[in-house]
Parts: C-alpha cells; sequence; structure tokens
C-alpha cells in the first residue's frame, strides 16, 4: 500500500489558542468556571450506571427549570435545533397539518423542517417586533386544524417575549398540541410549563444556563406522548426517535436501557452542573435578576437617545435585547469596532431583523448591572468613532 498522499496539517502543530472574549450577543454566553470545570470530569461510559445517575439528575435539574412534572424529560444531544427537530419530527406525520406562528427567524425555521418531513405548513405572521393576540391565534387554529402549534416563547432574532397565557386552551380545545420554543427565555422570565398546559417545550444549554453549547432539555406532556406512541409510520429520524431516547433516559420505566447512541458525557456533566446553579439560586430570583438588569439597561439605551425596536414593554425579552439600528451608522461597523476595541461582542439582526436592529444578549451569569455598564460604555464609543453618514 502506498504512504500517505496527504501530509499532516502544519496548523495541527501549533498549540490551540482561543481568546477569553465577553460574550454579550444573543448566544452563546460565558461559561463561568465552575461549569467549565465540571466538563473537564474524567470520560466515563455512556451507558455506566454513574452516567445514568448523572442524567436522573438532569432530568430532575430540568424538570424544575420547566416546572413540570412530566415523565418524558431528558436532554437531546444537540443544540436548541435538534431539539426543535425532535419536537417536530416525533409529533408530525406526512399529510398533517402544522401551524406555525412567526415573530422572528424560529417560526420559520419550525416551518420548513415541517415541511421537510411532508407535513401541509401555515403560518401566522406577527408584525415586526410584536405578537400574535389569541383571536388571531384562535382564528388559525379553526381554518387550519393542525395537528401542532409552534410558538416561540423567547425569539431572540427579534427580542420579542411572546404571551403565552390562554393559547394552551385553544389549542386543546381544536385538539391539537401546543409546541414551545423557550431557547432565549427559560431561566430569564416566569415559564410554567404544567401549568400554562404546553404540551412540548424545549431550549438550549448555551443561553441562561451558561453551558457549552450541544444539549437541549426537553419535555412532552402525557397528552403528546399520547399522540406520538399512536403514530402510524416511524418518525423520520432514528437518531430523534422518541421511543428509542425514552428508553436511554430511563424515561419509559422498562427496567433496562438499550444502546442507541454515545450520549456526550462531558456536555452532560456541564448541563449537570448549570442546572444546579440555577437550582441554587432559585428560579424566581433568576427571573427577577434578569428583569432588574434588562430594565436598567433598557433606561441606559433610552438615556442615549438609541430606541428599542419592541415597542411594547411587555412583549420585550429580558435576556436579549433589539435595539434599532442607529440612523446614520453602518450596524456592522458598530459591532466590528467594539469587538475589536472592547473585546465584547453584540451581534446584528437576523432574519426579519436583519439590518434593522443590534442585539445585545445578558443571560446567566453575564446578566449584571456591571456588565451592562460596560456595554453602554461600549455603545457610547462606537457612536463617538464610526462613521455616520449625514444623509
Amino acid at each position: 500500500m502506498a504512504s500517505v498522499s496527504v501530509p499532516p496539517p502544519t496548523c495541527l502543530q501549533k498549540p490551540l489558542v482561543v481568546p477569553q472574549r465577553y460574550m454579550f450577543g444573543p448566544g452563546p454566553s460565558n461559561v463561568p468556571p465552575r461549569i467549565l470545570k465540571a466538563g473537564a470530569n474524567p470520560v466515563i461510559g455512556h451507558m455506566h450506571p454513574e452516567i445514568f445517575e448523572i442524567m436522573s439528575d438532569i432530568k430532575s435539574g430540568i424538570q424544575y427549570m420547566f416546572q413540570t412534572q412530566n415523565s418524558m424529560t431528558f436532554a437531546v444531544s444537540g443544540t436548541g435545533h435538534a431539539a426543535m427537530e425532535c419536537a417536530i419530527f416525533n409529533t408530525v406525520e406526512g399529510g398533517e397539518s402544522v401551524l406555525s406562528a412567526v415573530n422572528g427567524i424560529w417560526g420559520e425555521r419550525a416551518a420548513e423542517m415541517a415541511e421537510r418531513i411532508g407535513a401541509t405548513v401555515n403560518t401566522i405572521v406577527a408584525p415586526p417586533g410584536g405578537f400574535l393576540t389569541n383571536a388571531d391565534i384562535e382564528q388559525a387554529l379553526s381554518k387550519h386544524r393542525p395537528v401542532v402549534l409552534f410558538l416561540a416563547h423567547g425569539e431572540s432574532s427579534t427580542g420579542v417575549l411572546h404571551p403565552l397565557d390562554g393559547i394552551a386552551e385553544l389549542c386543546h380545545k381544536y385538539n391539537c398540541l401546543f409546541l414551545v420554543d423557550s431557547v432565549a427565555s427559560m431561566g430569564g422570565t416566569p415559564l410554567h410549563m404544567d401549568q400554562q398546559g404546553i404540551d412540548i417545550l424545549y431550549t438550549g444549554s448555551q443561553k441562561v444556563l451558561n453551558a457549552p453549547p450541544g444539549t437541549a432539555p426537553i419535555s412532552f406532556s402525557e397528552r403528546a406522548c399520547q399522540k406520538i406512541f399512536s403514530r402510524r409510520t416511524k418518525p423520520v429520524s432514528f437518531f430523534l426517535d422518541l421511543g428509542w431516547l425514552a428508553n436511554y433516559w430511563g424515561c419509559d420505566g422498562k427496567p433496562s436501557r438499550q444502546y442507541h447512541h454515545t450520549g456526550p458525557v462531558t456536555a452532560f456533566y456541564s448541563l449537570r452542573e448549570s442546572l444546579a446553579v440555577l437550582a441554587e439560586e432559585g428560579l424566581e430570583n433568576s427571573w427577577e435578576r434578569h428583569h432588574k438588569v434588562v430594565e436598567y439597561f433598557h433606561q441606559g439605551l433610552e438615556s442615549m437617545g438609541l430606541k428599542l425596536f419592541v415597542k411594547e414593554k411587555k412583549a420585550r425579552l429580558p435576556t436579549v435585547t433589539t435595539i434599532v439600528a442607529p440612523h446614520g451608522y453602518d450596524w456592522k461597523e458598530i459591532t466590528t469596532y467594539i469587538m475589536k476595541t472592547h473585546n465584547l461582542e453584540i451581534s446584528g439582526g437576523l432574519g426579519p431583523s436583519a439590518g434593522l436592529v443590534l442585539r445585545v444578549g445578558l443571560m446567566g451569569c453575564n446578566s449584571s448591572k456591571d456588565n451592562v455598564d460596560m456595554v453602554l460604555a461600549a455603545l457610547r464609543d462606537a457612536l463617538q468613532h464610526c462613521h455616520k453618514s449625514k444623509v
């Protein structure tokens, strides 16, 4: 056999260098030393009894965070997109009707995922920076009769915190499951899965939880499980098949667990530690802190003459703030200047907000008045030094 024709890459002969940076964009957020240290524990087998105990701890932590008693509660091995697909791929069969409430990019993504598996997808679109009324939602439910309604509670692309109360009752009136994306909101604002009647709820590890990206907590109600386990066809994804995942996470009541996939054990360590941090602070204290900090931030922005993209105060997401791009400035120049000069990440818009806003995320350990002061100082500096058009 011939010798190797592709030589070792010279780039890998250099040590890995990663900068320390203030992660004040819409995510991921900074990971505190305690959680980084947890992730550096020794690797053990993904089917060892010790990892099953850690997974059980994670399940309990998610139940607390979600405020649910659902036994079908676990963490998907993947980011929030994987949890979104897990929810849709398990609940929806080809030809069924899906309704996606679009108040930003995540409603658009959910609609595309459902379309890809052959669902009949309809959307109901909120105005930019706004939200849908329950009357809007009921009209669409009555017209389209979907099996699932998707809604992003915290829409990180537009900075909208969508009201949830009363929507589950409407869904159940029309025999529809209520699927909620809380990736950007979970832990930063009140959410009660069981009390609010949510059938499927998921989030991500990299926002308020301050864990590295790569795990996505998710929970299914008994109503959702009845729909899923009475399917006529298998879910399109083996990796995200709830039957297999339920067994791996010990959610199905069976005495033994079968190999499904190699769980990311070190990511599980980090997730468990992040849930422990949240439990130690307490959900209500975390909610209150995020709301107080973002109120302080908004006051500071308005005192600088900057405008908030979401006009209605109750609809402003406390974890990710959208600022109307200052008139006459290139938003990209502002974010680039702040990164270069202050070693601080903020970002521009995404999807329907692209080119319209700056986005600042203050989540988990990053949600503090000291960090607000840092962001405000960076913005003042950028507005003084970046080019402003006279047009």
